[in-house]
């Protein structure tokens, strides 16, 4: 079989070479409903994810891409839709759905209307947050790792032979370490390195624990990155050599020859899991079925993991990578892999809120 990977330009590239030129990318306001044609929907999606060959049966029918917005973060976006913004579908994490839910924000899935369920894997189908009160709000589309991304060349061999969190807390490191910019992985990832095994549902007095390590973790925290090219880059110049990445920043630090590693540590690795729903007000659903149908299309997923590194819901899209490449990003057995992989949960409100409200209190220096 024949890699699919080509000369590409995501959209961050493309940003570099309009910048260049002293252009920038902007969001343009989304047209009112009377305004679209038909097929002319809106997405609120990651930057790099409208890309083309992603959604090659939507450019098929109807000639070119969806109109995009773009996410920062899933609660920034969250909040952003709830105060009215109306996107026609949105590409979220699965544990931001019982959000969604409880405020009436989206419309449920029929599956009968894409014909690329049958393939997706029945490892993700029905992921924490895509069934809620038996109806179904979310449609799997990709996963990817969390984890953390290091440089081979600048830290402590027992962390490459022996992976683990713990170099987060390492007073060697300090102000050389880097954190995504998130309440869930960083009261989770202090759990489990105080050897708690109910790291979603944390009683009081273990978050007082958890409270003190990750105050030392941010003690020896450069910077929490919400910009992924800003981590990147660091990692990139050696500023900082480990850091809370996702698989797409593996694959792209590679790619530009930096010497960097992808840690399994030992404590257990998180995954996240992102994919589709439908705001309550979108009209046009066989445009937006059409989209979503695209993008969880194997040729898509293959693309989508040849080129970023993530793993595509749908197994069909395996099959259309030599199985070197597959070996080379970890998917040897996709199947195992989904059926074996620890996804973050659609947590309850009452712990989300924890954890966020603690989250903010340790960056606040309390």
């Amino acid at each position: 079989m024949k890699s699919i990977k080509g000369p590409v330009m995501d959209r961050r590239e493309l940003a570099k070479s309009l910048a260049a030129l002293g252009v920038s990318i902007v969001s343009v306001p989304l047209m009112t409903r009377g305004a679209q044609a038909a097929g002319e929907i809106s997405g609120h999606t990651w930057a790099g994810y409208d890309m083309p060959e992603m959604m090659g049966g939507y450019i098929e029918k109807y000639g070119g891409p969806p109109e995009f917005s773009y996410i920062a973060s899933d609660i920034e976006s969250f909040e952003k839709i709830r105060a009215g913004f109306a996107p026609d579908f949105i590409h979220p994490g699965n544990y931001m759905i019982q959000r969604y839910v409880d405020a009436e924000l989206i419309q449920p899935i029929d599956t009968s209307r894409l014909s690329n369920w049958s393939t997706i894997a029945a490892g993700i189908k029905d992921i924490s947050g895509a069934i809620i009160n038996d109806t179904r709000y979310f449609v799997p589309a990709e996963f990817g790792n969390s984890s953390l991304l290091y440089r081979t060349d600048m830290i402590d061999q027992k962390y490459i032979n022996d992976n683990s969190w713990a170099i987060l807390y390492d007073d060697a490191y300090a102000n050389r370490l880097a954190w995504y910019d998130t309440a869930t992985a960083t009261v989770a990832v202090a759990a489990l390195m105080l050897g708690y095994d109910n790291v979603w549902t944390l009683s009081d007095d273990q978050l007082v624990e958890v409270q003190a390590l990750m105050s030392k973790q941010r003690d020896l925290t450069r910077f929490y990155w919400s910009d992924v090219t800003e981590m990147e880059q660091a990692i990139a110049n050696g500023e900082v050599v480990a850091a809370y990445a996702w698989n797409q920043s593996f694959v792209t630090l590679q790619d530009e020859g930096v010497p960097v590693g992808y840690m399994v540590p030992k404590e257990g690795v998180f995954a996240w899991g992102s994919g589709f729903i439908i705001h309550k007000d979108a009209t046009d659903l066989d445009a937006v079925y059409t989209y979503i149908d695209a993008w969880i299309a194997p040729e898509s997923g293959a693309w989508l993991i040849d080129n970023y590194g993530y793993g595509s819901a749908n197994l069909a899209a395996y099959d259309l990578l030599p199985q070197e490449r597959l070996d080379q990003l970890g998917f040897s057995d996709p199947e195992s892999l989904i059926a074996n992989t620890i996804f973050f949960p659609a947590m309850d409100p009452e712990y989300d809120a924890k954890y966020e409200t603690l989250y903010q209190d340790v960056r606040a220096g309390l």
